[in-house]
């Protein structure tokens, strides 16, 4: 059973590792992962995945630019395998932390934004998303100070509904 064919099939598949694992860790499951992210309502996966494909498409930029510097590494394609293993298994969190750590701060400061896309200007927009605004202020103020504001918000609604409430039976039963 495990003649010398197997031990030739073995060193085929040792030697072309790379080449058979890496489109399933680098893009089989991210894609997978990412469809899983987008069916849940939680924007943490979102996040990772979203990260995750920006620096995949910066190492596809990288490799397709220095594609003929990169041929005289031999180890290239071990070494890109492993990154990306750390950047999609989700334990290392590496797509997080190498977004949050190198390629954010690069692309907050005004200075390199080299791309003007111009906001949507219909009757529809809003200069200020809801949604935008409420991510920006649990980033900079945490997740508990948020909570705070919607519940001092709540309670001021609350309040200010009892009042219209309590007019609208006085104006509704009063004789004057």
């Amino acid at each position: 059973m495990g003649g010398p064919g197997a031990g030739t099939f073995l060193k085929v598949i040792a030697k072309n590792f790379d080449v058979l694992v890496g489109p399933v860790v680098s893009l089989a499951y991210p894609l997978y992962a990412s469809v899983r992210a987008i069916e849940t309502k939680s924007p943490v996966d979102d996040q990772q995945w979203l990260t995750y494909w920006i620096l995949y498409s910066m190492i596809t930029l990288f490799e397709l630019t220095f594609a003929t510097l990169i041929e005289w590494i031999p180890f290239w394609s071990y070494a890109k395998l492993i990154v990306t293993c750390w950047l999609v298994i989700p334990y290392f969190n590496g797509a997080a932390y190498v977004y949050e750590r190198y390629v954010r701060p690069l692309f907050n400061k005004k200075t390199y934004n080299i791309w003007y896309v111009p906001g949507k200007k219909d009757v529809f927009s809003k200069p200020d998303d809801v949604l935008t605004a409420a991510e920006k202020y649990i980033q900079e103020n945490g997740t508990e100070a948020f909570e705070k504001l919607i519940h001092r918000a709540d309670r001021e609604t609350r309040s200010i509904n009892n009042n219209h409430m309590s007019y609208a039976y006085y104006d509704e039963y009063d004789t004057y």
